[in-house]
């Protein structure tokens, strides 16, 4: 599975995580802010160590010694071009360019970030390029885990190869300690320092999924996505996506230094385990008393239990859970990791593997029970299936119908109108856009299918159509649908709706 190859890929160490690809940051000291001729530092053989200096004050000082063969002969930049459909107006499709950074690892494969190479279909080109050279080698995606950033590519080219030095996966840094991130900045290879600073769970912004990661005291420059974050000689992470108010940052995994299996089928879609829960610490003393804990216990509540989760049935709403495999959980929602450091309770649940178990002990009207729970992923967000199909849409009296980033539970989703083109049937609509759909004829939308049902069936009546800020939308159905076949001539549409809407629902 690709979850298990991806996590055996990069846990115990972990993921880097700045907004490097599309954010523009200020130059950070790198490498003690020295680097001054790179040229001749790339001189520098595989197993040399190279002590980089400093003039300050009229005085060389010397700064810290690490192996700058690594640049030379691990670090590449890759190059992604795809067409890709636009998200507003899904029948038309734009060119997609980018570039990241890469490295070689074990096995001659490339780890990247899967946002550098994120459309995957048959108009995608990906290539890479070494330091130095001007030639690109043509690439393959061989796995892509959306959730966590991560794609693996094969080069077949055995030139590509020659001269090569993939890196070693390595694990966890303790608080303070020094890294560097390597990546590229137009042509040029750049080194980014920075001190190990905090562990956190933030969500990641090309998947929506909150994972750990570990944040760094540096901002880098655009261009270093996928770059690899060095410690002792050893990638300790991978540069990936952020805010733009945030700095570098890791993300660990389990089974970081076992080998990547190349037999195993790959997935798509990498997924991570979550107890799928809504829930609120219990800090305060009165709500705790309330659902009968004594002094010694601590916990969060359960508000909600998401319906693919391995949880729903088992746990329920006002459950106390105290503890995780043995490992109590604050009030604050936060247990034990490293060293004095807390994280998310969460965390313990994304380092297993789909069709792993967790003991699970709650609280229940004042009496302590344990459960088994046979962890599985919730259904995946909508921002991750998009990267692998053709939109969804509904063209209706020139209102473009589409489904919104997030899937809810009991196959909901928000539906939006993402474009109106404009025509008589809609004048005087022209605010509604980016406005969500509630009701159709005063029946609550579930998903896009439902609304395009509800419109398809309603025949030759008149719709009112309830929007988010009680807006009202009123079409007759037989004049919308025919404003709609010139409307399609006019911005050459070939079809009123996307193809998975005509086939039948599962």
């Amino acid at each position: 599975m690709l979850v298990r190859n991806l996590r055996a890929l990069v846990p115990r160490g972990f993921l880097s995580s700045p907004h490097s690809y599309n954010v523009r940051s200020n130059p950070v000291t790198m490498a003690g802010r020295v680097v001054r001729n790179l040229s001749a530092i790339l001189n520098v053989g595989n197993n040399d160590r190279s002590t980089v200096k400093k003039k300050q004050n009229g005085r060389m000082k010397t700064k810290e010694t690490w192996p700058v063969g690594l640049l030379k002969n691990s670090v590449v930049k890759v190059f992604f071009a795809s067409r890709d459909y636009s998200r507003t107006r899904p029948w038309e499709t734009h060119t997609e360019r980018c570039s990241g950074c890469g490295f070689a690892f074990s096995g001659k494969r490339i780890l990247t970030n899967a946002h550098v190479v994120e459309v995957l279909n048959e108009h995608t080109s990906v290539h890479v390029k070494k330091p130095g050279s001007t030639i690109k080698y043509k690439s393959k995606v061989q796995k892509i885990a959306h959730e966590c950033d991560l794609a693996i590519l094969e080069i077949d080219s055995q030139e590509f190869w020659k001269g090569m030095n993939p890196l070693e996966l390595g694990g966890i840094p303790p608080l303070k300690k020094a890294v560097f991130v390597l990546g590229y900045s137009g042509n040029r290879i750049w080194i980014t320092k920075g001190l190990v600073s905090s562990f956190e769970t933030k969500k990641y912004l090309h998947s929506d999924t909150e994972l750990l990661r570990i944040q760094i005291d540096a901002t880098i420059k655009n261009g270093n996505s996928g770059g690899p974050v060095i410690l002792e000689n050893k990638v300790v992470g991978v540069a990936y996506e952020a805010s733009q108010a945030d700095q570098v940052s890791f993300l660990p995994y389990p089974r970081m230094r076992d080998s990547v299996t190349d037999d195993e089928e790959s997935d798509q879609e990498a997924v991570f385990c979550s107890l799928g829960l809504s829930y609120q610490s219990i800090k305060n003393a009165q709500i705790r008393n309330h659902f009968k804990m004594s002094s010694e216990m601590t916990g969060i509540l359960i508000n909600k239990i998401n319906l693919w989760s391995g949880a729903y049935g088992i746990l329920k709403k006002n459950d106390i859970i105290l503890a995780i495999d043995g490992v109590p959980i604050a009030n604050d929602a936060t247990v034990p990791f490293w060293e004095n450091e807390r994280i998310s309770f969460n965390y313990l649940i994304s380092m297993k593997k789909p069709g792993e178990t967790s003991m699970i002990k709650v609280l229940r009207r004042g009496k302590e029970h344990e459960y088994n729970i046979n962890l599985k992923p919730v259904k995946p967000h909508l921002r991750v299936q998009q990267y692998y199909k053709r939109p969804s849409y509904y063209i209706f009296g020139g209102f473009v119908f589409v489904p919104n980033h997030n899937l809810s539970e009991s196959e909901e989703q928000h539906v939006i109108i993402s474009e109106i083109l404009e025509d008589d049937i809609n004048q005087g609509y022209e605010s509604f856009k980016d406005l969500q759909v509630e009701k159709v004829n005063k029946v609550k939308v579930r998903n896009l299918r439902h609304l395009f049902e509800l419109i398809e069936e309603n025949g030759t009546q008149n719709l009112s159509i309830d929007l988010e800020d009680d807006k009202v939308l009123v079409l007759n159905y037989e004049s919308a649908k025919k404003a709609d076949s010139i409307i399609l001539k006019r911005h050459n549409i070939t079809s009123a709706i996307s193809n998975d809407l005509t086939r039948p629902s599962n």
